[in-house]
Protein backbone atom coordinates (compact mmCIF):
# COMPACT_ATOMS: atom_id res chain seq x y z
CA UNK A 1 0.00 0.00 0.00
CA UNK A 2 1.36 3.44 -0.90
CA UNK A 3 1.68 6.22 1.65
CA UNK A 4 -1.05 8.15 -0.21
CA UNK A 5 -3.39 5.14 0.07
CA UNK A 6 -2.62 4.94 3.80
CA UNK A 7 -3.29 8.67 4.14
CA UNK A 8 -6.68 8.46 2.41
CA UNK A 9 -7.68 5.38 4.43
CA UNK A 10 -7.01 7.13 7.72
CA UNK A 11 -3.95 5.07 8.59
CA UNK A 12 -0.68 6.41 9.95
CA UNK A 13 1.41 7.51 6.96
CA UNK A 14 4.79 9.01 6.12
CA UNK A 15 4.24 12.72 5.44
CA UNK A 16 7.71 12.90 3.89
CA UNK A 17 6.97 10.26 1.24
CA UNK A 18 8.51 11.45 -2.08
CA UNK A 19 5.22 11.05 -4.01
CA UNK A 20 3.33 13.11 -1.42
CA UNK A 21 6.08 15.74 -1.36
CA UNK A 22 5.92 15.97 -5.16
CA UNK A 23 2.15 16.59 -5.05
CA UNK A 24 2.63 19.11 -2.25
CA UNK A 25 5.25 20.98 -4.30
CA UNK A 26 3.00 20.94 -7.39
CA UNK A 27 0.18 22.44 -5.31
CA UNK A 28 2.53 25.10 -3.90
CA UNK A 29 3.53 26.22 -7.40
CA UNK A 30 -0.10 26.43 -8.55
CA UNK A 31 -1.10 28.31 -5.38
CA UNK A 32 1.78 30.75 -5.72
CA UNK A 33 0.63 31.63 -9.24
CA UNK A 34 -3.07 31.70 -8.26
CA UNK A 35 -2.51 33.90 -5.22
CA UNK A 36 -0.40 36.38 -7.24
CA UNK A 37 -2.91 36.79 -10.11
CA UNK A 38 -4.88 40.00 -10.46
CA UNK A 39 -8.58 39.60 -9.66
CA UNK A 40 -9.56 40.45 -13.24
CA UNK A 41 -7.72 37.39 -14.62
CA UNK A 42 -10.81 35.23 -14.17
CA UNK A 43 -10.11 32.70 -16.95
CA UNK A 44 -6.55 32.10 -15.71
CA UNK A 45 -7.76 31.76 -12.11
CA UNK A 46 -10.41 29.21 -13.11
CA UNK A 47 -7.85 27.22 -15.10
CA UNK A 48 -5.41 27.11 -12.19
CA UNK A 49 -8.16 25.94 -9.84
CA UNK A 50 -9.10 23.18 -12.30
CA UNK A 51 -5.48 21.99 -12.25
CA UNK A 52 -5.24 22.23 -8.46
CA UNK A 53 -8.52 20.80 -7.18
CA UNK A 54 -9.89 17.25 -7.38
CA UNK A 55 -13.15 18.66 -8.78
CA UNK A 56 -14.60 22.13 -9.17
CA UNK A 57 -18.25 22.64 -10.09
CA UNK A 58 -19.52 25.42 -12.32
CA UNK A 59 -19.12 28.98 -11.08
CA UNK A 60 -16.94 28.14 -8.08
CA UNK A 61 -15.15 31.25 -6.90
CA UNK A 62 -12.16 31.21 -4.53
CA UNK A 63 -10.71 34.50 -3.36
CA UNK A 64 -6.94 34.78 -3.02
CA UNK A 65 -5.05 34.10 -0.99
CA UNK A 66 -6.05 30.46 -0.64
CA UNK A 67 -3.94 27.69 0.90
CA UNK A 68 -4.06 23.89 0.86
CA UNK A 69 -1.69 20.92 1.14
CA UNK A 70 -2.36 18.88 -2.00
CA UNK A 71 -5.43 20.34 -3.70
CA UNK A 72 -6.35 17.11 -5.45
CA UNK A 73 -8.31 15.92 -2.40
CA UNK A 74 -10.67 18.93 -2.48
CA UNK A 75 -14.05 18.61 -4.23
CA UNK A 76 -16.27 21.69 -4.45
CA UNK A 77 -19.85 21.81 -5.76
CA UNK A 78 -21.27 24.37 -8.19
CA UNK A 79 -21.94 28.00 -7.22
CA UNK A 80 -19.80 27.83 -4.07
CA UNK A 81 -17.93 30.93 -2.91
CA UNK A 82 -14.81 30.66 -0.74
CA UNK A 83 -13.57 33.97 0.63
CA UNK A 84 -9.97 35.07 1.26
CA UNK A 85 -7.44 33.56 3.66
CA UNK A 86 -9.00 30.10 3.83
CA UNK A 87 -6.76 27.13 4.59
CA UNK A 88 -7.80 23.58 3.68
CA UNK A 89 -5.40 20.88 4.94
CA UNK A 90 -6.54 18.21 2.51
CA UNK A 91 -4.54 15.23 3.74
CA UNK A 92 -7.84 13.40 3.27
CA UNK A 93 -10.93 14.24 1.24
CA UNK A 94 -12.65 17.59 1.72
CA UNK A 95 -16.04 17.57 0.01
CA UNK A 96 -18.06 20.78 -0.12
CA UNK A 97 -21.54 20.76 -1.66
CA UNK A 98 -23.17 23.23 -4.01
CA UNK A 99 -24.28 26.78 -3.16
CA UNK A 100 -21.83 27.08 -0.26
CA UNK A 101 -20.67 30.30 1.35
CA UNK A 102 -17.36 30.04 3.17
CA UNK A 103 -16.29 33.26 4.90
CA UNK A 104 -12.74 34.63 5.32
CA UNK A 105 -10.28 32.77 7.50
CA UNK A 106 -12.07 29.42 7.54
CA UNK A 107 -9.78 26.50 8.27
CA UNK A 108 -10.62 22.89 7.42
CA UNK A 109 -8.30 20.26 8.88
CA UNK A 110 -8.14 16.59 7.95
CA UNK A 111 -4.74 15.74 9.44
CA UNK A 112 -4.57 14.52 13.01
CA UNK A 113 -2.02 13.08 15.44
CA UNK A 114 -2.21 10.87 18.53
CA UNK A 115 -3.07 12.90 21.63
CA UNK A 116 -0.56 11.15 23.88
CA UNK A 117 2.95 12.51 23.26
CA UNK A 118 4.57 9.07 23.64
CA UNK A 119 2.34 7.80 20.79
CA UNK A 120 2.65 10.95 18.68
CA UNK A 121 6.45 11.26 18.76
CA UNK A 122 8.50 8.31 17.55
CA UNK A 123 11.45 7.09 19.52
CA UNK A 124 14.57 7.80 17.40
CA UNK A 125 15.34 4.07 17.35
CA UNK A 126 11.95 3.43 15.62
CA UNK A 127 12.46 5.94 12.82
CA UNK A 128 13.48 4.91 9.36
CA UNK A 129 15.47 7.24 7.12
CA UNK A 130 13.13 9.70 5.40
CA UNK A 131 10.40 9.47 8.04
CA UNK A 132 9.20 12.34 10.24
CA UNK A 133 9.52 12.18 14.01
CA UNK A 134 5.76 12.45 14.51
CA UNK A 135 2.89 10.13 13.57
CA UNK A 136 0.11 11.52 11.36
CA UNK A 137 -3.20 10.12 10.14
CA UNK A 138 -6.22 11.82 8.57
CA UNK A 139 -10.02 11.84 8.49
CA UNK A 140 -12.26 13.26 5.73
CA UNK A 141 -14.46 16.35 6.11
CA UNK A 142 -17.83 16.65 4.36
CA UNK A 143 -19.93 19.79 4.07
CA UNK A 144 -23.40 19.53 2.51
CA UNK A 145 -25.29 21.75 0.08
CA UNK A 146 -26.44 25.31 0.85
CA UNK A 147 -24.13 25.71 3.85
CA UNK A 148 -22.85 29.04 5.18
CA UNK A 149 -19.67 28.81 7.25
CA UNK A 150 -18.96 32.06 9.15
CA UNK A 151 -15.60 33.81 9.42
CA UNK A 152 -12.68 32.20 11.22
CA UNK A 153 -14.46 28.88 11.76
CA UNK A 154 -12.22 25.84 12.35
CA UNK A 155 -13.56 22.47 11.17
CA UNK A 156 -11.76 19.50 12.71
CA UNK A 157 -10.85 16.13 11.10
CA UNK A 158 -13.68 13.67 10.52
CA UNK A 159 -16.54 16.19 10.80
CA UNK A 160 -19.64 16.04 8.59
CA UNK A 161 -21.93 19.06 8.27
CA UNK A 162 -25.38 18.45 6.79
CA UNK A 163 -27.34 20.47 4.21
CA UNK A 164 -28.83 23.94 4.78
CA UNK A 165 -26.65 24.67 7.82
CA UNK A 166 -25.32 27.98 9.13
CA UNK A 167 -22.21 27.83 11.33
CA UNK A 168 -21.61 31.04 13.32
CA UNK A 169 -18.36 32.96 13.06
CA UNK A 170 -15.49 31.87 15.28
CA UNK A 171 -16.89 28.39 15.92
CA UNK A 172 -14.74 25.31 16.40
CA UNK A 173 -16.58 22.37 14.85
CA UNK A 174 -15.44 19.20 16.60
CA UNK A 175 -18.49 16.96 15.99
CA UNK A 176 -20.99 16.28 13.21
CA UNK A 177 -23.71 18.87 12.64
CA UNK A 178 -27.10 17.67 11.26
CA UNK A 179 -28.98 19.33 8.38
CA UNK A 180 -31.22 22.40 8.72
CA UNK A 181 -29.71 23.97 11.84
CA UNK A 182 -27.92 27.04 13.14
CA UNK A 183 -24.87 26.04 15.15
CA UNK A 184 -22.10 28.04 16.79
CA UNK A 185 -19.66 28.15 19.68
CA UNK A 186 -16.50 26.53 20.93
CA UNK A 187 -17.16 23.70 20.78
CA UNK A 188 -19.80 24.25 18.10
CA UNK A 189 -23.31 23.19 19.19
CA UNK A 190 -26.71 23.20 17.53
CA UNK A 191 -28.64 26.27 18.71
CA UNK A 192 -31.87 25.87 16.75
CA UNK A 193 -33.46 24.30 13.71
CA UNK A 194 -33.84 26.60 10.70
Amino acid sequence: MTEKEKMLRGLSYNTLDPALIAQYQKARKLLKTFNALDADKMAERAELLSKLLGKKGDNVWIEAPFYCDYGENIFIGAETFINMNCTFLDDNLIKIGKNGLIAPGVQIYTATHPLKASERIKDPSERQAGEPIYRTSSKPVTIGDNVWIGGNVCIMPGVSIGDNVTIGAGSVVTKDIPSDVLAFGNPCRVVKEI
